[in-house]
């Protein structure tokens, strides 16, 4: 969660604030699995917010809800008890593709045309929930798929910044280096360690609360790092990186966005990656971002191999999935959720969920096992594994079953 008060900016506009705001996605989530397996498009996070966070804090006075997948519903509705999840709209209200990055220049255009269905290449962005006679092209920033959330996440952050108190609290022990304390928030209950460097110079840092930030570790903005998290001794954290809540980092990672409650936080390196929930990346585990070549990097989703158009993609993994000791992936490499890798040489770059990866040979992961240690891994975190959560796994072990045995 945000951990800031949050500034709503005054939003210039000829109409009044919606009464209703829906956040939906559209058929397009697929192109983001495994990230999308166990949570709708909205609830991925790119900077220092989730899609759906960054939409609703342009809206504080309306009612939000949320239109998603029929099986994710349960979920979702346990998650975020006081929104309203995949029912009938009949007042004013306003829909958002769940995939925008959402910023000022789109709240006010929508704002002030009420008639029109916005799209951004052929893609439906925004609509009003009446009859409308023509389209509008816009631009906008959206996310179709894993990297251009990675792509976007240093912009992403230095926007956050703005939504921050820009206030420096909880305690910074003596031999603690700031540079541009101006450009660095700093939350409640959170310690800064001594020898620790925040180096704020070439974009912001956002800390959240009850952050411990170890001895000799340096932190390069722009970089968020959400509460009661831990950054090792002696970490390095780059640029364009945002780590998640109750989240542990060490060694070295860049450009990367590790979800929430998972953990990488022994030596190795992790580059222009995405982490999701409640995984662990053993000591030493290293990802490759960059081609010997120097060309762009192959990625396959869900049975398709799209072209990024980047040079440099690591990891996407998955929740609940874990990589053993000395684990070597490859540029690009893909880990769908509940997947556990180990054993000498490089994985293959597609490992599907629920499985057992031993180098090249894999093996299905057993349901009842995945699910044990799901419950124990959470717990841990004194986080219910509840029946809904339960039913959404064993959904998606039969959804990929095929996977397995291809």
């Amino acid at each position: 969660m945000f951990f800031c008060p949050i500034i709503h900016p005054k939003v210039t506009m000829t109409v009044k604030t919606p009464k209703n705001i829906c956040i939906f996605e559209d058929d397009q989530f697929f192109t983001l699995f495994p990230l999308t397996y166990l949570r709708p498009v909205f609830e991925l996070r790119c900077g220092a917010v989730t899609l759906a966070e960054r939409i609703r804090r342009f809206f504080p006075n309306s009612d939000i809800l949320y239109q998603c997948r029929d099986y994710l519903a349960p979920l979702l509705t346990e998650n975020s008890a006081a929104i309203r999840v995949n029912q009938m709209i009949n007042d004013d209200c306003l829909f958002i593709n769940g995939s925008v990055l959402c910023d000022q220049a789109l709240v006010n255009t929508v704002l002030q045309n009420t008639d029109c269905t916005f799209t951004y290449n052929n893609k439906t962005i925004a609509f009003w929930n009446k009859l409308t006679t023509s389209k509008k092209e816009i631009d906008v920033r959206c996310i179709r798929y894993p990297w251009d959330l990675i792509k976007l996440n240093a912009e992403a952050l230095k926007d956050d910044f703005e939504f921050t108190s820009k206030k420096i609290h909880g305690r910074l022990y003596d031999g603690v280096h700031l540079i541009q304390p101006e450009n660095i928030s700093i939350g409640a209950d959170s310690k800064i360690k001594p020898g620790a460097v925040l180096d704020a110079e070439h974009g912001p840092i956002i800390i959240g609360n009850g952050v411990t930030i170890m001895p000799n570790a340096v932190i390069e903005g722009p970089c968020y790092v959400g509460d009661h998290s831990i950054i090792k001794a002696g970490a390095k954290i780059y640029e364009g990186t945002s780590i998640g809540p109750t989240c542990k980092a060490g060694g070295e990672v860049e450009a990367s966005i590790i979800h929430g409650y998972s953990n990488k936080q022994h030596d190795g390196f992790l580059g222009h990656s995405y982490i999701a929930e409640w995984c662990n990346l053993g000591a030493d585990t290293n990802t490759s971002d960059l081609k010997n070549n120097y060309s762009s990097v192959k990625v396959t989703i869900n049975g398709e191999t799209y072209d990024s158009g980047l040079l440099f993609v690591g990891l996407i993994m998955g929740d609940h999935s874990k990589s053993g000791i000395n684990t070597m992936f490859n540029t690009g490499t893909v880990v769908g959720i509940s997947s556990n890798i180990f054993g000498g040489g490089f994985p293959s770059k597609y490992i599907p969920s629920f499985s057992w990866a031993d180098g090249a040979n894999t093996a299905e992961y057993r349901m009842d096992k995945a699910i044990d240690v799901a419950r124990t891994v959470m717990a841990r975190r004194k986080v219910t594994f509840t029946p809904a959560y339960q039913t959404l796994l064993q959904y998606i072990f039969e959804m990929t079953s095929h996977e397995r045995t291809s």
